[in-house]
């Protein structure tokens, strides 16, 4: 695309409406306004220009926070656990009761969920307090609470 001619004929490089730069995040992947408003703030050239665009992508469907939330679940569930994607919702600026509703889905699979991961990561239950202590400590900081830990690391954990 051609720029636009400025003064003395220098051509200037072609910017993107607000507008234009949020459906190209939005394209990449679901955002909150929040990030987007973040994301943004150093495009806007007047004041009120970035609230009255992703107004409207809100009107339009394209920004919509329930789906930002089940995207996030959906692309980052296997890997963490319900507290790391809580931390990582309310990071993004999602609503408490928004968060809460999505995140109650996973509580069933909470437990297979970091069994996994702790497979994926260890080959053998610990063998000793300070394998235990690294296990732990892996695990709590994937998300995973503190029962749900003792549970992967019992000597049972193996069988079930």
């Amino acid at each position: 695309m051609q720029g636009k001619q400025g003064p003395a004929g220098a051509k200037l490089a072609f910017q993107p409406s607000l507008k234009g730069r949020a459906l190209r995040l939005l394209g990449q992947r679901e955002h909150t306004r929040s990030e987007l408003e973040r994301k943004l703030r150093a495009h806007e050239e007047e004041p009120g220009t970035l609230a009255l665009a992703l107004d409207e992508l809100e009107r339009k469907g394209y920004l919509n926070e329930q789906r930002a939330a089940e995207s996030l679940v959906h692309r980052r569930a296997a890997q963490y656990g319900a507290a790391r994607l809580r931390q990582e919702m309310q990071d993004k600026g999602l609503a408490r009761e928004l968060i809460e509703r999505t995140l109650a889905g996973l509580q069933d699979s909470e437990l297979a969920r970091a069994r996994e991961v702790w497979r994926r990561r260890f080959e053998a239950l610990p063998a000793d307090a300070k394998e235990r202590a690294k296990q732990t400590r892996f695990l709590l900081a994937r998300g995973f609470s503190g029962e749900v830990v003792r549970r992967v690391l019992g000597r049972d954990s193996v069988e079930d």
